[in-house]
Parts: structure tokens; sequence; C-alpha cells
């Protein structure tokens, strides 16, 4: 069979997401709202479109999740110097937590690539980060 590759990164992905949601159990998240605490514990207080334009999401899904983020105690989101934009930031709690949850995910991903050698999962990486939207330009590549 040809062109699998779509397949088995699909696979792939589904298999991490089914895995994490695993580890995420124990505090009460799942993979959806881990990529965003994720992004804020990266990159600080981020604007909604920032966060979605990152994760390559869309905008509503960004909403819900950090709605129900707000409503567990995770995430806050407060007033962005444009009354329109709403700026998402870690809380206490998530401060707290965010480092342990890390770690836990880390775990995973040793696990997962345990039977690829180090240069094989740095290639891989590099791999990973080279694959791109035909829609997008080089510059919006290189923008994030």
């Amino acid at each position: 069979m040809e062109n699998l590759l779509f397949h088995e990164i699909h696979q792939k992905s589904r298999l991490a997401v089914k895995e994490a949601n695993e580890v995420l159990k124990e505090f009460e998240l799942y993979s959806a709202q881990w990529s965003i605490l994720f992004c804020l514990k990266q990159f600080g207080p981020m604007t909604q479109k920032e966060i979605w334009q990152y994760l390559n999401v869309e905008a509503p899904t960004v909403t819900r999740t950090l709605a129900k983020l707000e409503e567990s105690g995770w995430a806050g989101r407060k007033e962005g110097p444009d009354k329109r934009q709403r700026i998402a930031c870690l809380t206490p709690k998530a401060e707290a937590k965010v480092t342990e949850i890390e770690q836990r995910i880390t775990g995973l991903e040793d696990g997962m690539l345990a039977d690829l050698t180090k240069e094989e999962q740095e290639q891989l990486k590099g791999l990973l980060k080279k694959i791109k939207s035909p829609a997008r330009t080089e510059k919006d590549v290189q923008n994030g």
C-alpha cells in the first residue's frame, strides 16, 4: 500500500492522546486542556487568538476549553489592552501543578519513544517540525 504516512501519523497521534488522557486523568484534565496549559507555561499569558493560532485549532474550541479550565480553576482570563481581547493565564493552582504534570507527560513520551535511539528521537522531532500545511506560506511557518 502506498501513502500510508498520513494514516501512520494519525494512528500514532490518537495513541498519544489516549495515553496522555490516562496520565492526565488523576489531575482531572484532558490532552486538549493540557495543550493550552502547556502553551501558557511555555509562553506566559497569551491572547485566545495566539493560542488557537499556535495550536492550529478553531477559535471556538479554544474558547470552550478555556471556559472549562476556568471553571476548574486551572486558567484565568482577563481583558487585554484592546477591550475585545481576552488574555489567558495560569492560576496559582496550575502554577503549583504544571511542572508535575509536565514530568508525567515527559515520562509518557520517554516510554513511547523507548525503541528509538536518542539520534532517531532528535531526527523524528526535526522531521515533524518540517511538516507544514500546504496552504501556509514559508513566512507563516517561520513565525510559528
